[in-house]
């Protein structure tokens, strides 16, 4: 009666216990390395300062140029006067983006033309997605702000009562309603390019100087 359980407890031990076993454990961080290669914290932080820069100066250009066919384009047409708007403000954008890139971030000398050309490509494969979700943005927000119209007076009134002059002026035109929208979903879709304008550029349009 004792040999069988002793027996048992001879065999026990000799099992190896039942544990997971990491595969490859290398496999994950090479991955997470090529990552974070595509990022020199140097080059990313000259690219955040240019990238900021070049936002601000993109969204002013943006907001003059809507401002200015608002006052002379109907307001129901607003889904299409984004679009209008950013075709007509990308070649200076994309200029004065292109040439910070290339003299404060990636640091290239010479190829101006084919850079240029380069960087124009990076915009433009990310350019019919933009439009098309700035023109849906738009739509979906002008729908929100008008079924929201009442709120949103209360509180452009509140801001009213602390400004004068062109900053109530500023504010008057800005947050009448339908208008509002296209201010919105111009800074979100700009807000949204950064990442991949970043990589395009380090992988095509500055990609002698990086590989070099």
């Amino acid at each position: 009666m004792t040999q069988p359980s002793s027996a048992g407890r001879e065999i026990h031990p000799a099992h190896p216990p039942v544990v997971p076993i990491p595969q490859a454990p290398s496999a994950p961080r090479r991955r997470l390395q090529r990552v974070v290669d595509l990022f020199p914290a140097g080059q990313f932080v000259r690219y955040l300062c240019v990238g900021v820069f070049n936002t601000l100066f993109g969204y002013a250009v943006y907001v003059v140029l809507l401002a200015s066919l608002n006052a002379v384009l109907p307001v129901r047409w607003l889904y299409l006067t984004v679009v209008l708007v950013s075709i007509l403000a990308a070649p200076l954008t994309i200029t004065v983006a292109y040439l910070g890139y290339k003299f404060f971030v990636f640091q290239t000398s010479g190829n101006y033309l084919r850079e240029w050309l380069k960087c124009c490509a990076v915009y433009g494969s990310s350019m019919l997605p933009g439009l098309v979700v700035l023109s849906a943005l738009t739509r979906f927000l002008q729908s929100m702000i008008h079924s929201h119209a009442g709120q949103l007076h209360l509180y452009a009134g509140a801001l009213e009562r602390h400004l004068s002059g062109r900053p109530l002026a500023l504010l008057q035109s800005v947050a009448t309603g339908n208008a509002m929208a296209g201010y919105i979903a111009g800074a979100v879709v700009m807000g949204a390019s950064s990442i991949y304008s970043f990589v395009g550029h380090k992988k095509i349009t500055f990609r002698t100087k990086a590989a070099g």
